[in-house]
């Protein structure tokens, strides 16, 4: 996450709070309260850049506080809150436990033969259309690179409390199915993102995604894959015959 030295003057462009969230551990035991119950770190304090853990909530409830949620071992947050921050147009939303979520920064993905589909445009994992990013790393990722900085589209937010009815552990259950958002207009995600720059970013970053098409040769598995062969016809129209009984003497 932010390696060499391009990536070290990027930093500089980005809000304290904001570099502190896309680089912070979270979920592990808070060391001021060692000893208590449910002290994973699981909320993050916008005012002081920090992870809390509800033990240490009682000293920041009059700042911005930020429910951090896990799934699958991968940081995510509510498309709600993350909606507050920044601009989230073109960042794929997925709905787990009645709720839209982001995910805050990539995943590790398996080299696997890519086809023609919508990519992300940084790390290249497979998007549903119209989206043009898989996490909120990336969008930012992204801008810093095409853009030189976030001004347009970081959103002032004053106040952000946590959600009712109160603390939870921010995990999701883990009978849960991350499903994509359902298929949105162009003007952005789940509603949000008509900000500033929104086309123009959708232009740029199909642009790239073409010309990256062009250069990328095309790749062939190493096993190719076989027809699944239909079944015997005599099993499709095998039915039950007549018992036969032995004769009675």
């Amino acid at each position: 996450m932010f390696v060499g030295q391009a990536h070290q003057q990027q930093q500089q462009l980005l809000p304290r709070w904001l570099h502190a969230l896309l680089t912070e551990k979270f979920f592990n035991a808070c060391i001021i309260h060692e000893e208590a119950r449910k002290n994973e770190k699981n909320i993050f304090c916008l005012d002081c850049s920090t992870s809390l853990c509800p033990h240490c909530f009682s000293h920041h409830r009059s700042h911005r506080l930020l429910q951090i949620r896990r799934y699958v071992y991968h940081d995510v947050i509510r498309l709600d809150d993350a909606a507050k921050l920044i601009d989230c147009a073109y960042v794929q939303a997925y709905i787990t436990n009645s709720a839209k979520v982001v995910f805050l920064n990539q995943r590790p993905q398996a080299k696997q033969c890519r086809g023609s589909g919508n990519t992300c445009s940084t790390c290249e994992r497979s998007l549903q259309d119209p989206f043009l990013f898989c996490s909120l790393y990336c969008k930012i990722d992204y801008l810093l690179r095409t853009e030189g900085g976030l001004s347009k589209y970081l959103l002032e937010c004053n106040f952000l409390p946590l959600p009712e009815p109160g603390l939870d552990d921010g995990l999701m259950t883990p009978d849960s199915v991350l499903e994509p958002a359902s298929r949105t207009n162009s003007s952005g995600s789940g509603g949000y993102g008509g900000g500033v720059g929104c086309k123009a970013l959708a232009c740029t970053a199909a642009t790239d995604f073409v010309v990256r098409k062009k250069r990328t040769s095309v790749l062939v598995c190493n096993s190719p894959c076989r027809p699944v062969e239909p079944a015997s016809a005599s099993l499709m129209n095998r039915r039950k015959k007549t018992p036969h009984r032995a004769p009675l003497y």
